[in-house]
């Protein structure tokens, strides 16, 4: 009998959708399940670590200078300050982020120190190191899954595969006789893992794509923006900048001519509040998020986050730090707006709860479809050896 097309079709998707899920099936749980906490990130951070967050009150009641000597102080000598993070809602502390002195870390990242402040007092609350903890470690796994050098790209390349998982799930789950209503029901089949596999794999598969693509955007930056036409930006954010309220997992300070890790200048010609008071000069109700202590190199500038009053993303200025001179950032103030938009897609940052608990669902569907996945192809392996013909004899 003639096999149609129709059914080729289908028995290629088919394996091509039982492959990629049995066989990547140890890379994509931990990449998923890590993804799903992050979508709590700060709430992980909180509970985990609810001392650096005891502030007594909203007030940004010192001068900046007052919270670089709690910094100071709290490093010991041990390290620099390179950057101050000021509060991004209330109830959240001041982060002081400083390079460590001696040895960088691995790939030639400066180490970081990372002090929590009390905004009305500058009484330290809690000192640790960039990148240590639970939460930055789910970080670097759900980024790299811990493979040195080539994580990144490792991931990149999973997020293709979970999307073209997700393509061939959709073909495969699409009814034959095109009655979509009457494939939404819950039996399909004689098994509830059966069952289960096809209605999670249908609920999940648009926002599981979604979120697959923009973590390839994220993981391939260079090809994703010449792919999109958008130019790169010409220097990265400050190494090490913190999320708010989180660690930071290097040191602060701009790129340019001193290089991606040039360290902090020794001495610097204005101080930080005069450098914040000249960059937020002329910008009523602008809130100040970060300064960045000038770093090594030609014109060494300090770098200023302002958020303009009634904007939701911040803008960047740089104050040269020998004339004062207040002029726009190099870098356009941090990712484009497409890479920005990629990241809040993605982590479900400022999209609602709604895509929140969407995207943390999307995280917890593929272990769960893989599973499924796996003793569906198992119980079909062992029903297909107990119907082949006894050997005769």
């Amino acid at each position: 009998m003639t096999v149609s097309v129709t059914a080729k079709l289908r028995r290629l998707w088919f394996n091509i959708h039982l492959w990629l899920g049995v066989g990547l099936l140890v890379a994509v749980i931990p990449l998923a399940i890590s993804g799903s906490a992050l979508v709590w990130h700060d709430g992980l951070e909180r509970a985990l670590h609810p001392d650096r967050f005891a502030v007594s009150g909203p007030q940004l009641a010192k001068p900046l200078s007052a919270y670089v000597e709690t910094a100071n102080t709290a490093f010991h000598g041990d390290a620099t300050l390179t950057q101050l993070r000021l509060p991004a809602e209330p109830g959240a502390p001041v982060v002081a982020i400083g390079r460590i002195k001696g040895e960088p870390g691995p790939g030639g990242r400066p180490r970081s120190l990372n002090v929590w402040i009390d905004p009305p007092t500058a009484a330290p609350l809690g000192v640790a190191e960039g990148g240590s903890g639970l939460v930055p470690w789910l970080h670097r796994l759900h980024g790299t899954l811990l493979i040195p050098q080539i994580g990144r790209k490792v991931v990149g390349w999973l997020g293709w595969a979970m999307f073209i998982s997700c393509a061939t799930g959709l073909w495969l789950w699409w009814p034959r006789n095109g009655a979509v209503a009457k494939g939404l029901r819950w039996r399909r089949g004689p098994t509830t893992t059966f069952n289960l596999h096809h209605m999670v794999g249908f609920w999940i598969c648009i926002p599981l794509a979604i979120a697959s693509l923009t973590g390839v955007y994220i993981s391939f930056p260079q090809t994703s923006r010449a792919l999109f036409g958008v130019a790169p930006p010409e220097a990265a954010r400050p190494a090490g900048a913190a999320r708010p309220g989180g660690q930071g997992g290097g040191q602060g300070g701009q790129g340019g001519p001193g290089g991606r890790f040039a360290p902090p200048v020794e001495r610097t010609a204005l101080t930080l509040d005069r450098a914040a008071a000249l960059a937020l000069d002329g910008k009523a109700g602008a809130q100040l998020v970060s300064i960045s202590v000038p770093t090594r190199g030609k014109d060494p500038a300090w770098r200023v986050q302002i958020r303009p009053q009634g904007a939701k993303t911040p803008s960047t200025v740089q104050v040269v730090d020998a004339s004062g001179v207040v002029k726009a950032d190099r870098s356009g103030g941090g990712p484009d707006p497409l890479s920005r938009w990629m990241r809040r897609i993605h982590d479900g940052d400022d999209m609602g709860i709604v895509w929140q608990i969407v995207v943390f669902l999307g995280g917890l569907a593929p272990p769960l479809l893989g599973i499924t996945g796996l003793i569906m192809w198992l119980r079909g392996r062992k029903r297909r050896v107990a119907l082949r013909p006894a050997p005769q004899t």
